[in-house]
This record gives structure tokens, C-alpha cells and sequence, in this order.
């Protein structure tokens, strides 16, 4: 019987794929697949945390929200803490995947 670590990881799609993908269909070499992917990381993030929202057309917008600070609690000794204002990034998918992913979740 076979074993893979591989096996017991929650697969995800990795900058490192992304690049080798780039390499294979596109056939960018591996250093400008790399550099590319962490190009348009660098470049989504910045617009981020400059506040700025991003969307990508037929894929999803990413935003930033700012939280307001709220009391909270410790749950392990019911402590109250507060929980001070922060900003956090949410994902609001397009239509068009989420009717991809439901057409998916459908097929048999």
C-alpha cells in the first residue's frame, strides 16, 4: 500500500504552482514565472493596504473594512478583553464563479 504525505494536506493552488503553471502553458521561463505571480501579489496588496478595493473582472473584489473596536471576552476564563479597531480584507466572488462553482457542486 502506497502512502503520501501529499495525501493528507488540504490541497491549495500555491504561488510556487501558479509560476510552474505559467512556465508550462505559457512558456515564460521559471525566474519571469515567479517574478510575474510576485509582481501581481506585490501589486494587489499594495493597492490593499493603500485602501484601495480590487476587482477582478469575472473572479471576485477584494475589499477593506474597517472594524470598529467592540468589548470581547477571553474564552477560556471569560475574562473581558477589549478588541480593538482594525481593518480586514473580505472576498465578495463574482457572479459568474459562483455560478461556476455551483454548476461544479451540481454535475454528478
Amino acid at each position: 500500500m502506497e502512502f503520501s504525505v501529499e495525501s493528507l494536506e488540504t490541497p491549495a493552488l500555491t504561488k510556487a504552482h501558479l509560476a510552474e503553471l505559467l512556465f508550462e502553458q505559457i512558456g515564460l521561463n521559471k525566474r519571469e514565472s515567479k517574478d510575474m505571480i510576485d509582481a501581481f501579489f506585490d501589486l494587489v496588496s499594495g493597492s490593499l493596504v493603500e485602501g484601495k478595493d480590487v476587482k477582478i473582472s469575472g473572479f471576485g473584489n477584494f475589499q477593506i473594512r474597517t472594524k470598529a473596536p467592540r468589548p470581547g471576552r477571553n474564552p477560556r476564563t471569560g475574562e473581558a478583553i477589549p478588541i480593538q479597531a482594525r481593518r480586514v480584507v473580505t472576498f465578495h466572488a463574482s457572479h459568474k464563479l459562483k455560478d461556476q462553482i455551483q454548476g461544479d457542486a451540481v454535475a454528478p
